[in-house]
């Protein structure tokens, strides 16, 4: 069915007026298409890798390589979900006129200070488009959905959030039978 505006009601499930670019914490979850558990199993409180897992363990990680703009703190992948703690900031680099095609800086004895900086959505936009390809080059993935559509996410706005959260990421695969995740 094509979409429709009077019957198709998107609605955001993004804070009303906030900057996603700003600096700051973002905890993540994404989910799995159909919250399959296709990232491994949990047995005695323990997360097991799949490949699939294996793939979106190392995507994560490689995100922070490719934005030097962000920082990655605690993460964790489920059979059917991760999730993860983002930390968006500023970047200096060199003078935006002084760039090679790669965008990397040339050396240059003028060199001005920008401030780079990634939109949270764009962060996890490339890390599921990274890892769905990884993940669509195994045979028996080719084409296959990986993620669910979107993602979710929660301003963290001071230390004791930050604490809350990071204990709840850490504390997942213990609690996976009463995890909302879990089918």
């Amino acid at each position: 069915m094509a979409y429709n505006p009077k019957i198709h009601h998107r609605r955001s499930i993004r804070l009303q007026g906030y900057d996603y670019s700003q600096n700051g914490l973002y905890f993540v979850t994404i989910c799995t298409h159909d919250r399959l558990p296709i990232f491994g199993t949990i047995s005695n409180g323990e997360m097991t890798l799949s490949s699939i897992g294996q793939i979106a363990y190392t995507e994560w990680f490689n995100t922070a390589q490719i934005r030097p703009e962000i920082q990655l703190h605690e993460f964790i992948v489920m059979p059917n979900h991760i999730h993860g703690i983002i930390e968006i900031t500023s970047m200096e680099t060199h003078s935006p006129d002084r760039l090679d095609a790669g965008n990397n800086p040339i050396e240059s004895n003028h060199q001005i200070s920008i401030a780079v900086k990634s939109r949270l959505g764009n962060v996890v936009k490339g890390y599921k488009s990274a890892a769905t390809k990884q993940i669509n080059r195994l045979p028996e993935y080719q084409g296959a959905a990986v993620w669910q559509r979107n993602y979710y996410e929660h301003i963290i706005r001071h230390q004791g959030a930050y604490q809350n959260i990071t204990a709840y990421i850490q504390s997942n695969p213990q609690r996976w039978l009463e995890d909302i995740h879990h089918r």
